[in-house]
């Protein structure tokens, strides 16, 4: 079962961001008192007590197209809203129940999804109170927090997860790779789908967006097991026509979420371009194994290029995910098919693999001995166990005395060791500290 997906909506202003990062639990948005700083939605991974979900944050719904900045703003949302599985409609008490309010509380009871209707900055029980007011909405009952004060925020995850279903155990088919196909608009997803299956399963046209939903479709690959799925182009949001991509970019999020390794295609023409690091982005933060493949190599000679060059390109611009490896292809012509599958089969096998716990314990002390950590203040870092506790990707846990004293470079110290040590060099590390 994949994770459920939570958007959060609302018109400008009201606090969407700072609940995001209360979720999330860190600044992954950018939260200012300017009306409309949130253009792009944001999703990421995160957990409520026992369960993982995925949260997106969006730009503020206005009605009223003021600007092409805020019907795109807006699109953004609806979007969010019709690929969601639940919805968060946040208000704000300071202004009661606006207009704006009334016409997105309208738009959702139209949507049939699930919403929990939130009254925000409700700093106090006085505050709290007056949140009575929201009833008229209806959507049931309002429920008062304030983000920036964590008060409330238990009460309503409570309330959202009774409305999504209950979490099924569902085992994974025994040594089934899942392979998502992902990339901005018109980059030849689609054609690099048919040619590693040999046929015309999934449609093909030079116009961007063709592909609506996700395809998936199973085909054996040297003895082992491919779930290929084919997902719709990323767009930026200055990119997305509502009436065109309605569920595109989420269900390409959720087609990320189910994989354990993604083809990042970039196309020849435009190498590695903004709208390309947005979609590698979301493919790094969702730790899942990584294959780039810069497509439209068939045209290489005709534009000048040369694979030293565009390694060069990407390794520049990609420098959040130095262990991916590149491979270049053309669907047209069916070259660097091979290549690029084993290399998927090359990164999944590092993703599995797990190192004897005396001998990681042993190569963290001995890196600590040969490059000691920094103090802060008086206080020096502790490791007191390491363990690997999972794999796909490698999770290995430090046990420490304080997790703050971990600086983020001598985070990546520790992780250069253990890539070099034990061979990790196809696949990201995830490397927590844990206090006692």
């Amino acid at each position: 079962m994949s994770n459920p997906i939570i958007a959060i909506v609302g018109r400008p202003n009201v606090g969407k961001s700072t609940l995001f990062n209360r979720l999330v639990g860190r600044q992954a948005a950018v939260v200012t008192d300017v009306p409309g700083t949130t253009r792009d939605r944001i999703s990421l991974e995160t957990r409520w007590r026992d369960r993982s979900f995925i949260i997106v944050d969006t730009g503020g719904l206005e009605p009223e197209v003021i600007s092409p900045m805020t019907e795109l703003v807006t699109a953004q949302a609806e979007m969010a809203i019709e690929g969601a599985d639940a919805i968060i409609f946040l208000t704000d008490i300071h202004d009661g129940v606006t207009p704006v309010d009334a016409e997105i509380g309208a738009r959702l009871r139209q949507s049939k999804k699930p919403v929990a209707l939130v009254v925000n900055k409700a700093d106090n029980d006085t505050l709290a109170q007056s949140s009575v007011e929201f009833y008229q909405l209806g959507l049931g009952d309002p429920i008062p927090i304030s983000a920036h004060h964590n008060r409330g925020v238990n009460r309503l995850m409570e309330t959202v997860f009774a409305t999504l279903p209950m979490e099924e155990e569902v085992e994974p088919e025994e040594g089934l790779l899942s392979l998502a196909i992902v990339g901005r608009v018109n980059v030849g997803k689609s054609a690099l789908f048919n040619a590693i299956l040999g046929e015309e399963r999934a449609i093909v046209s030079t116009t961007p967006g063709t592909t609506r939903d996700a395809i998936n479709t199973s085909v054996d690959y040297k003895g082992q097991k491919l779930l290929l799925i084919d997902t719709p182009g990323v767009r930026r949001s200055g990119r997305i026509e509502p009436t065109i991509e309605r569920y595109s970019v989420l269900r390409t999020i959720r087609s990320i979420d189910q994989s354990d390794v993604v083809f990042m295609v970039l196309e020849a023409s435009q190498l590695a371009i903004a709208q390309d690091t947005h979609v590698a982005g979301q493919v790094g933060d969702s730790l899942k194994g990584v294959v780039i493949l810069v497509n439209k190599w068939d045209l290489a000679t005709d534009l000048g290029l040369d694979e030293a060059y565009c390694m060069r390109i990407i390794r520049d611009k990609f420098k959040f995910m130095p262990y991916a490896p590149v491979r270049f292809v053309s669907a047209l012509e069916g070259s660097g098919i091979d290549e690029a599958l084993d290399a998927t089969l090359m990164v999944f096998e590092e993703r599995k693999r797990r190192v004897p716990q005396d001998k990681l314990y042993s190569e963290v002390l001995s890196a600590m001995g040969d490059h000691p950590p920094p103090n802060k203040g008086r206080r020096t870092l502790k490791v007191r166990r390491v363990l690997q506790e999972g794999v796909n990707p490698p999770k290995i846990v430090f046990y420490v005395n304080d997790p703050d004293l971990v600086h983020f470079s001598y985070r990546r110290y520790l992780e250069n060791r253990l890539r070099e040590s034990f061979g990790f060099r196809w696949t990201h590390l995830n490397l927590v500290f844990r206090g006692r």
